[in-house]
């Protein structure tokens, strides 16, 4: 017999909020994380997941209990099961062992299945949290500049997708129309070495000083975290299932208007077709040395009948 899975119906206005808030939409709301632990965790990682937490608030959920019985790379089901739960489509877990020290998994998810995961290894010497600076910080909520730096970024197929997955993971709203100068407090730069493949990730708030011009002086300050990652696992989503994640709906697409295009700037440049301009019927100034004259074979025939008319005579 096959058991039916009963169906909950909210029965209260909050529920029905809930339900119509998770609905697909046009337009999807921020990615949010969810910040897990796993059974064995070192006090480093504990730091670390909250200053993950911190970073993505309040677009991110953190549990406080730890997890047991979580194998991210053999069955992701719990996990799974966590983000629908919490309504997040990334996640952060964090574990510490003797084979796997210091452990860091990052995943994103589409449509409550996992799509793309790395797992790293944090390295505790060079690891510097919020608390460490001592110093301003930036306000949470706002969206960050985002800088990569690596030629293995643009060249191997692992580190494009992790370049791909890390602007997913931090970049906030996607769908501004503006942004003001002043909004943008913190920039986040993420730099591999291509020898080593260490990636190391700094975070630094942004001061605007005055330069005596229109266009203000920046200056960064480091605010923390500071991380060195190593990768040490990949579980990527398939070719046919990634083309899938990037499909947009109809909706949304921009119509294609025929002779207009937009360049990388967003400046628009537009075509015009024009016939062929005849410049004998340019409109001049009216001036003797202006004056149109005949073609040169019309000015002798012109000219041989007026010498006719007068020999004539």
């Amino acid at each position: 017999m096959v058991k039916l899975q009963r169906v909950q119906r909210p029965k209260t206005q909050r529920g029905k909020r809930a339900l119509k808030e998770r609905e697909p939409k046009l337009i999807e709301n921020p990615r949010s994380l969810l910040c897990i632990r796993g059974n064995k965790t070192s006090n480093i990682m504990k730091i670390l997941l909250r200053n993950l937490h911190l970073l993505k608030s309040p677009h991110s959920t953190m549990y406080q209990r730890n997890n047991t019985d979580i194998t991210p790379f053999e069955n992701t089901s719990k996990l799974e099961w966590y983000c629908q739960k919490s309504d997040c489509s990334l996640f952060a877990y964090v574990t510490h062992s003797k084979k796997r020290p210091n452990n860091l998994v990052l995943a994103r998810l589409h449509n409550h299945i996992v799509l793309d995961m790395f797992e790293f290894e944090l390295n505790q010497q060079t690891f510097r949290s919020f608390d460490d600076f001592k110093c301003t910080k930036f306000a949470a909520g706002n969206k960050p500049c985002l800088i990569f730096h690596g030629e293995l970024f643009d060249n191997e197929a692992d580190y494009k997708r992790l370049k791909c997955f890390f602007i997913d993971f931090f970049r906030g709203e996607t769908h501004m129309k503006e942004i003001d100068l002043n909004g943008l407090e913190h920039v986040i730069t993420f730099t591999v070495d291509s020898q080593t493949k260490v990636i190391s990730i700094r975070v630094y708030r942004i001061e605007l000083k005055k330069s005596g011009h229109r266009i203000p002086r920046i200056e960064l300050e480091e605010v923390g975290p500071h991380l060195d990652l190593t990768i040490r696992r990949t579980k990527l989503a398939s070719d046919d299932f990634y083309k899938k994640t990037l499909k947009q709906p109809d909706a949304i697409k921009a119509k294609k208007v025929k002779n207009v295009t937009t360049n990388e700037l967003g400046t628009k440049m537009g075509r015009i077709h024009m016939e062929k301009q005849d410049f004998n019927q340019l409109q001049t100034r009216k001036m003797k040395g202006l004056k149109r004259r005949a073609p040169t074979g019309e000015n002798n025939e012109e000219s041989s009948k007026k010498r006719k008319e007068i020999d004539s005579n």
